[in-house]
């Protein structure tokens, strides 16, 4: 049986085949975001400019190329995590990327001291801390999942688990740490797209560009994924297998996001689920589009008015985790509503 036939599809799932005329609404609506992101970027790079274009230029190029890519990656980290748990409310922080980086932020200033994190080369430390979480999660997908229903949910469950413990683990050294390290490592905790070095955008963009070829290579099974499992096995999909390279792809992708910036917890919630509904379909082919220009457009949009508007006195990623959790509560009561 082919894959990917269309005709086996349209049975399958009502979601798996769109009409032409549908397909064109889908385009527009993709071709709009795309204008609205490229407006966004135009403005963030020349707005406000009144000294040397060339070193502004560099300096917000920077800025801009690591909002595009920390959207690129949580965006389509995001959309396959939805995919493969067929829940929309969860994201791959579930997982405790998020509370590991902090442990690690906070284990390195506890034993070594601030100084000497500071003194780290930003390369040496962006590669370690993404190696750490990714061969975290790594063990935690090769313990636990074994292609089942029940073992993804058990794998759910202790991520969740292990991010307590690491929360808690966090709580600890923070109470015991010396207090003028303490106001140096709270900038730590929350995203940032100011001092980020030429260098590490570069590494990451190698990065996240190799997993999204990998991941392009793959993109015929998703929406075959996205119909359910016992559906995707009888289709011909190798299932546990696919899941799993799927999970090693979101592991590296959000590890190398949060390593560059810090850790956005419900940034992929928000632009995921504005896709789906913007985008009227679960299909991949115009989810993982618009989850990224949506994430750019909140990123460079958000960024640009708080420069502009609010003059640097506030974080971007409050904001953003502040829309996203209200986004989150909205899901969860709109879930619990159906099932009453």
């Amino acid at each position: 049986m082919q894959l990917n036939s269309p005709a086996s599809l349209h049975h399958a799932h009502p979601i798996a085949v769109a009409s032409p005329g549908r397909w064109s609404g889908q385009a527009w609506r993709l071709l709009a975001l795309g204008l609205l992101a490229l407006v966004c970027c135009g403005l963030f790079m020349t707005l406000g400019v009144k000294t040397d274009w060339a070193f502004v230029l560099e300096f917000r190029g920077t800025k801009l190329a690591a909002m595009i890519l920390v959207a690129w990656a949580v965006g389509v980290s995001t959309v396959l995590f939805h995919t493969i748990t067929h829940n929309k409310i969860l994201t791959p922080a579930i997982m405790g990327f998020d509370s590991l980086y902090l442990l690690i932020q906070t284990t390195g200033a506890f034993v070594l001291g601030m100084n000497v994190v500071t003194a780290i080369d930003p390369t040496l430390k962006f590669v370690g801390e993404t190696a750490l979480m990714v061969l975290f999660a790594w063990l935690l997908f090769r313990l636990l999942f074994s292609g089942a229903v029940r073992s993804l949910h058990l794998m759910l469950l202790v991520g969740v688990v292990m991010g307590v413990l690491f929360k808690s683990m966090t709580s600890l050294m923070l109470r015991l740490i010396d207090p003028n390290q303490f106001g140096s490592l709270q900038d730590r905790f929350f995203a940032s797209f100011n001092l980020v070095a030429t260098h590490l955008v570069v590494a990451a963009a190698v990065v996240v560009l190799a997993v999204s070829a990998y991941l392009w290579w793959l993109r015929r099974s998703f929406d075959v994924i996205n119909l359910g499992r016992d559906m995707a096995i009888n289709l011909g999909v190798d299932y546990p297998k696919v899941v799993m390279r799927v999970l090693v792809c979101v592991a590296i992708l959000v590890s190398v996001s949060t390593a560059l910036v810090g850790p956005v917890t419900f940034f992929g919630l928000l632009i995921a689920n504005l896709a789906y509904q913007i985008m009227g379909t679960s299909r991949h082919r115009w989810t993982l589009p618009a989850a990224v220009i949506l994430g750019v457009v909140a990123l460079v949009g958000g960024q640009m008015v708080l420069e502009r508007v609010f003059a640097f006195n506030s974080a971007l990623s409050i904001v953003i985790e502040f829309l996203g959790g209200m986004v989150f509560i909205a899901l969860l009561l709109r879930k619990n509503g159906r099932t009453a």
